[in-house]
């Protein structure tokens, strides 16, 4: 379905008439998951695109009220939530707007060692939440599950990674010592299109669909998802995973990145230069 603006402003106006007269432009490029329109000056529409993420609709508006008290950086809140409908058959949410951008593989926030402390301590607090009755995480699966779709997915890019030394890269991965202590809340998918920064800090983490119970190691995605390499000693050092928690999130951050440039590569050029950028680092840095 194409979402467009004339779109949201009729399911406004249909569902929650006291925002119908605010403005509705698209905000950026939206994501994968969902279109995401800014309503006013202080709210957003998040419309998913896939079954997928309307069924994270009802997951969000239940845990991140409870999830924000403990977090030190803003996440989304959930103002409403829109109901299937003829003009949209998937449930949909308004949530208040969070300021900053999404970084870019590269750029100056991912030499940043204060964006790199920040989201050590952001994964610190988020582990440190009682997992009391919480569901698994999109991403609950032990890592060696993978194996199959990981290698799937290497063979059809072997025109445009190293598939030698990206096969070595997961064996390692697939070696390392399994998770064998309970599971900790993750976010689940900390990648750039799902934090926000202003000069060099974290502002803000949102899209929440991937998150709930998992290894540890699943959220170490962002040492390669969103940081250059110094930063990411400084995010090792403050989270001080031992090293086969190390190694698991080099197999989550390789088994993510390379699903997704099979996926996208001919349909997201941003998605796939992002997955790209993951596996050179990962092949690159130790």
């Amino acid at each position: 379905m194409i979402i467009e603006p004339s779109l949201v402003r009729g399911l406004i106006a249909a569902q929650f008439p006291q925002w119908s007269d605010l403005p509705v432009e698209a905000a950026g490029t939206g994501g994968t998951a969902n279109a995401i329109y800014r309503l006013g000056a202080d709210m957003s529409v998040r419309l998913p695109r896939t079954e997928g993420s309307a069924a994270d609709v009802a997951t969000e508006h239940h845990w991140l009220p409870k999830l924000a008290p403990r977090l030190p950086f803003p996440v989304p809140t959930p103002l409403a939530q829109g109901a299937a409908s003829e003009g949209f058959p998937q449930p949909w949410s308004v949530h208040a707007w969070l300021d900053g951008v999404n970084p870019a593989p590269g750029d100056a926030t991912a030499s940043s060692d204060l964006f790199a402390a920040d989201l050590a301590e952001f994964v610190l607090a988020l582990r440190r939440i009682d997992p009391q009755d919480a569901p698994p995480a999109y991403r609950a699966e032990p890592l060696a599950s993978r194996d199959e779709a990981t290698r799937t997915a290497l063979a059809s890019v072997g025109g445009v990674v190293d598939v030698e030394a990206t096969t070595t890269e997961w064996k390692e991965a697939l070696a390392a010592p399994p998770h064998t202590g309970r599971p900790v809340w993750v976010h689940g998918d900390l990648q750039p299109g799902n934090v926000l920064v202003d000069d060099g800090r974290l502002t803000a983490v949102i899209d929440f669909g991937c998150t709930g119970l998992a290894d540890p190691a699943v959220d170490l995605i962002a040492a390669w998802y969103l940081l250059a390499p110094d930063a990411r000693d400084t995010f090792r050092t403050a989270l001080a995973p031992d090293d086969a928690t190390w190694a698991r999130g080099r197999g989550w951050a390789l088994s993510i990145a390379l699903l997704e440039l099979a996926h996208y590569r001919e349909t997201d050029p941003r998605m796939a230069r992002i997955a790209a950028h993951v596996i050179e680092e990962l092949l690159h840095s130790r």
